[in-house]
């Protein structure tokens, strides 16, 4: 079987692409495939093919334009002689897309409860949003798409009540992870990890990681820490343009020896293993891989109802979900995590939660979907 996967550009912290990691490494080692990825850039890696796709642009909008077509042009001839071509950009005609950025309008509809009403119609007039909104709706709608991979039942539930795509056209397959690498052993080096760090011993330590602050509530985060645990500290591990806006911000807080700004890191079950509890109060995301990582490692995750996550948790026996907006409920759910032995008490239950989604697992349901796709499947 021949498999082509479609990734604009690589990012070592982005959760696409750890998707992608995850499920080439786990092909590849069934032995039934011959993978090759095209994109812009991409990490080399043995048993695994790369199709450069790299025309020049000027702004998002070109860039990502450029890309599609680039790709389509590739493909025109029979598929470009690939048996699945699994798309994980928003190009109308593939046969196969894995909707792991969710949708877009979605996206920006959620990200306006928080905005104000300058950055509103910024976003309402800018021609890149129109273009991803009806680059969309195109591929939702094409006669190519054969089927739709989601990493959550929030997201296969929003294309179908948006574009009308039948139920069963939807296949959900949550995000493998490694259970092995987030374990709960991690816990074996808290203490060296936190002196690393700077941070008390004993005090609470809430981790967020992810990238794109604005999204996924750093803000939030923040403002809810300044009203709750005055000894709790938060981790803040990911990349972010306007980073320096968000140290000044917690500064402004009086949150400047318990916000910890990491920056991006390659360390994250270390990081796992000092913290407490996860904490995610993002406006949107369809599944975060840093979500059942944490579950995986023994945290109790908070998150929102705006969070695919929010399908693998457990009121109050894994963790909590809230109102994205809602600043009441996560500062209580902090409080309520931050109190002695309340995380502890949920960490067997975090773990068996995703228990079930190794990448072995994941990759056998990829292959069973694949082989439906083939002729006479």
């Amino acid at each position: 079987m021949r498999l082509a996967i479609i990734r604009q550009k690589y990012n070592p912290y982005g959760g696409a692409e750890r998707f992608i990691e995850h499920a080439l490494g786990a092909l590849a080692a069934t032995g039934t495939l011959e993978l090759t990825v095209i994109a812009r850039q991409w990490q080399a890696r043995p048993g695994v093919n790369f199709v450069e796709c790299n025309p020049p642009y000027r702004t998002s909008l070109t860039r990502d334009r450029a890309f599609a077509r680039a790709v389509t042009a590739k493909l025109a001839d029979n598929n470009g002689g690939f048996d699945i071509v699994q798309s994980h950009e928003r190009i109308p005609g593939v046969m196969l897309y894995r909707a792991g950025d969710g949708v877009h309008a979605t996206w920006l509809e959620q990200r306006a409860r928080a905005a104000s009403a300058l950055s509103r119609l910024t976003t309402f007039a800018n021609p890149y949003h129109r273009y991803v909104q009806a680059a969309e709706r195109s591929m939702f709608t094409h006669p190519e798409l054969k089927r739709v991979i989601c990493n959550s039942a929030m997201v296969k539930n929003d294309i179908v009540a948006r574009f009308g795509l039948a139920p069963e056209r939807i296949t959900v397959i949550y995000n493998g992870v490694d259970l092995e690498r987030f374990h709960p052993r991690n816990r074996d080096h808290r203490a060296a990890t936190r002196a690393a760090l700077d941070l008390p011993q004993d005090a609470p330590v809430f981790l967020y990681a992810g990238s794109g602050f604005e999204r996924k509530g750093v803000t939030r985060l923040m403002e809810a820490l300044a009203r709750g645990p005055l000894d709790a500290h938060a981790l803040i591990v990911g990349t972010d343009k306007h980073a320096g806006r968000y140290r000044a911000a917690a500064a402004r807080l009086g949150l400047a020896g318990r916000a910890h700004f990491l920056g991006g890191r390659h360390d994250l079950p270390a990081l796992y293993g000092a913290a407490d509890a996860f904490v995610l109060p993002t406006l949107y995301d369809p599944m975060p891989n840093a979500a059942t990582e944490a579950l995986a490692c023994g945290l109790p995750v908070l998150t929102t109802l705006q969070c695919g996550a929010r399908e693998l948790i457990t009121e109050g026996g894994n963790g909590f979900v809230v109102e994205a907006l809602d600043g009441d409920a996560l500062t209580a759910a902090l409080t309520a995590l931050a109190a002695p032995g309340r995380a502890a008490a949920m960490r067997a239950a975090a773990r068996s939660s995703v228990a079930h989604l190794s990448p072995e697992a994941m990759a056998a349901q990829l292959l069973t979907l694949y082989r439906t796709l083939l002729p006479g499947g």
